[in-house]
């Protein structure tokens, strides 16, 4: 019951970060800065929630398989691939791929080095998954909220 506790105290808190820094600083920077400080700003408050989304998705992992040891060790059948895993595994993904792939390219991009694709495209790219990984996040923290409601 604990572990559940910190398992939804956890997701919750990634959310807000998430929505935090995606949704209101780096936004903000952007107001109140020229374009080339606000960007630097930006890319630093990314590697900062880069690293805390690192963390904060192997201390899930570790949590939401201990739960599912401990159901199966009750007897309670069920898979050991739940959606609550699944959709860690696609944040901690996009959290690696956003960050030691795409932010490579995008910094060789704004540096003038040839690019696959242009800088535009791949900062959109890369906002786009910070998003989607926004929302698998959000998702997790209401999957966990509502089994912690259904527990005794």
């Amino acid at each position: 019951m604990k572990l559940q506790r910190l398992q939804t105290a956890l997701a919750g808190i990634w959310a807000g970060l998430l929505l935090g820094v995606g949704g209101v600083s780096a936004p903000s920077l952007f107001m109140v800065l020229d374009r080339t400080q606000a960007g630097l700003g930006a890319g630093r408050i990314f590697a900062t929630e880069a690293r805390l989304s690192l963390f904060i998705a192997v201390v899930l992992y570790a949590l939401e398989r201990r739960r599912v040891r401990d159901l199966a060790e009750s007897g309670v059948a069920g898979s050991v691939m739940t959606g609550n895993l699944l959709l860690m595994l696609a944040a901690l993904f996009l959290t690696i791929f956003g960050q030691f792939a795409l932010h490579p390219m995008i910094e060789a991009a704004k540096a003038g080095e040839p690019t696959l694709l242009s800088f535009g495209a791949l900062h959109g790219i890369s906002a786009a998954l910070f998003w989607i990984k926004a929302l698998c996040v959000l998702a997790l923290a209401w999957r966990l909220t509502r089994l912690a409601s259904r527990q005794p």
